[in-house]
């Protein structure tokens, strides 16, 4: 039996706490917050995406950062096996559009109690408001840790301390400084999953504007380096939504030398064609009114003005007058409505952190580090991230799972 300290009680940490003392481990959870899962009890807007029900496949292909080095942890511990954990103790799980799962009371708070029930059955002791400073270790490897400035003495250290996003749930990046500290290296930090800010006025033109069923292109020069199909939203400082907050993370390399530009197709069931003649429907009944009084069964109110403006068509021309040119433009706003990319929001509003802990430095077997013996890395530490949809749970619950079962 070794003693195991696990620092940090969110879902990598209590997963990991739970893998080491179930597989025989005397194991103490170091938190510095007042309770458990912060950052748990607010993902999925309250709702918590516990995993997602696609293939493993699937999985792999929504990992952008570093997916190869998590092979190991996610056959380990797959998506269909973090569902049979919450399952087995009593959370009923439903899943959604685009396979995410959820607790189907709806509540993350639900998820939180399985673990923490589970952390109590398995003997893990957790230590709340507990501050840890820095690692011990030598030559030999991990010898334990410094908290409330006093050395605690444990064969295995397992850091699981989230990253830089969401700071008042305690991912304040002290896990990095301990860890650098003592020797590791980090990648870039960035932040993910997180809104993306737009140069032109349109958007706070049309602010609390959302849309589903749409079509977005991020464009850098000619080339094309995202899209997706699904929801957004028009915020005061550019746009939001579930394909935007994944778009982020595909254009974090992107944003220092690129000219980007987001292209969205407002109608893309509609071929070109087939919106021209929506559009003659919607003009003959409106025959005789103001081209701006005869959108209104094609866009939101607070979009007419802009998408006119961006046609190029005057406001004020009466519709009879509209020509053939004129309502092939108006069908390019529609399907090609293009603005400027300047840039993505602080850490305050990113759902995670893109860098961490360099992976050549891990061993992706055991999540062990190469460079001292029995200290172990789980979640948002490891310079890995995902897609919207789950997928950064999955990584949080297999990397932690693989660590806590890893420790010798």
């Amino acid at each position: 039996m070794s003693n195991v300290a696990v620092v940090g009680g969110g879902a990598a940490g209590m997963i990991a706490a739970i893998a080491a003392a179930e597989n025989g481990h005397k194991v103490t959870l170091y938190e510095h917050n007042e309770k458990l899962g912060k950052k748990l009890f607010i993902t999925g807007k309250g709702r918590c995406n516990v995993t997602n029900a696609s293939d493993i496949d699937e999985i792999f292909n929504n990992i952008v950062t570093n997916s190869k080095f998590l092979y190991s942890s996610i056959y380990t511990f797959t998506n269909d096996m973090v569902m049979d954990f919450f399952e087995k103790d009593g959370l009923k799980l439903k899943v959604e559009r685009g396979n995410r799962v959820f607790p189907a009371s709806d509540h993350s708070s639900d998820v939180i109690k399985v673990l923490e029930k589970r952390l109590k059955k398995s003997g893990v002791t957790v230590k709340l408001n507990t501050n840890v400073e820095r690692l011990l270790w030598d030559d030999s490897g991990i010898k334990g840790i410094v908290a409330e400035n006093k050395d605690i003495m444990a064969d295995a250290v397992i850091m699981a301390t989230g990253g830089l996003s969401y700071k008042s749930t305690g991912s304040d990046g002290s896990g990095f400084k301990m860890v650098t500290g003592a020797g590791h290296s980090t990648s870039e930090f960035s932040p993910a999953l997180v809104p993306i800010t737009i140069e032109e006025d349109y958007p706070k033109e049309m602010q609390g504007v959302s849309l589903k069923n749409i079509e977005v292109e991020i464009l850098n020069g000619k080339k094309k380096i995202y899209s997706a199909f699904g929801e957004m939203l028009f915020t005061h400082f550019g746009v939001t939504g579930p394909v935007i907050l994944s778009a982020s993370s595909k254009i974090i390399k992107h944003l220092k030398n690129g000219n980007l530009t987001l292209k969205i197709d407002l109608k893309p069931a509609l071929t070109e064609e087939q919106l021209d003649t929506r559009i003659l429907r919607d003009f003959k009944e409106n025959i005789n009114r103001d081209f701006k009084n005869s959108l209104d069964g094609l866009l939101p109110k607070k979009m007419i003005e802009p998408i006119i403006r961006y046609s190029g068509i005057p406001f004020d021309k009466k519709v009879n007058v509209i020509t053939r040119e004129e309502r092939r433009n108006l069908v390019k706003a529609f399907k090609e409505f293009t603005m400027t990319i300047n840039g993505i929001r602080g850490y305050d509003e990113a759902i995670i952190t893109h860098g961490g802990v360099t992976v050549k430095e891990i061993n992706p077997a055991t999540m062990e580090s190469k460079l001292i013996k029995g200290l172990y890395f789980a979640g948002e530490m490891i310079d890995v991230d995902a897609l919207t949809g789950g997928y950064n749970l999955q990584i949080a619950w297999s990397t932690g799972y693989l660590a806590g079962t890893s420790v010798v």
